[in-house]
């Protein structure tokens, strides 16, 4: 089988057979080249702490990035109130352990086929005070072309906004996504929605930026209301507010 429709099935496999897989739906696989200069841009931006492949992996050819949508139903769950619904933070709970398991799968595979691979934590080393994490999974899947940015400062899939993101590193060749110049995000295209501004309920979202702290806060504070689970410092409202957060 060709390597790349391998990880790609081992990914939707993972998926698929999951606990509560009712939650999600098919994701969406990408890869991108280690050497891509944006990766030297995003540390460049985001700070020296930011890590790139090569620092995960030293013969790193390839990162592969992974979006795992939610199903209608959570993002649905989500859009009433100020406050996140229990469905929310029980499928973010659910995808975080998922995202761990689905790298460490594609790792798995990629090792049996002889070839080195690396897993990055769904939360790599996020330091709670500066809000700062040594990867973004977001960026890597935009470098892998899986998206573009939107004015929620979420990726905007061909499947929307509404679901997470992972990533591996392997030493592997494998096909570069391309980018794409069209933007999805109806703010940016044509100056109109801006529905994710409206409906943040912590007031952090403008046109020329976003506050990370005031966001952060809310999301500690909704944390509260779920203590059956572990850190599940949620909100999600701005991706689930506009046209962009589900997509068939």
């Amino acid at each position: 089988m060709d390597l790349e429709q391998g990880i790609i099935d081992v990914i939707r496999k993972e998926v698929a057979s999951s606990e509560r897989a009712s939650l999600f739906r098919e994701p969406i696989v990408g890869f991108s080249a280690a050497d891509d200069p944006l990766y030297d841009e995003i540390r460049a931006v985001v700070g020296e702490h930011h890590l790139h492949p090569r620092d995960i992996l030293t013969d790193a050819k390839s990162v592969i990035s992974f979006f795992v949508p939610f199903s209608r139903e959570v993002v649905e769950s989500n859009r009433e109130g100020d406050d996140p619904s229990l469905l929310w933070a029980e499928s973010y709970d659910t995808l975080n352990r998922l995202l761990a398991s689905v790298s460490g799968a594609v790792a798995d595979h990629l090792r049996e086929a002889g070839v080195a691979a690396a897993t990055i934590p769904p939360t790599a080393a996020f330091d709670r005070v500066t809000l700062a994490c040594a990867w973004s999974h977001r960026s890597a899947a935009f470098v892998a072309g899986l998206g573009r940015f939107g004015l929620n400062h979420m990726l905007i899939t061909p499947r929307g906004g509404a679901g997470r993101y992972g990533s591996a590193i392997t030493a592997a060749a494998l096909t570069p996504g391309q980018r794409s110049s069209e933007e999805p995000c109806l703010y940016f295209r044509n100056g109109g929605c801006r529905v994710c501004e409206k409906q943040c309920p912590a007031h952090a979202l403008s046109p020329e930026s976003m506050d990370k702290q005031r966001c952060f806060a809310r999301c500690i504070e909704n944390s509260r209301r779920f203590p059956q689970y572990d850190d599940c410092e949620v909100c999600g409202k701005c991706v689930v507010a506009g046209p962009c957060a589900y997509v068939e």
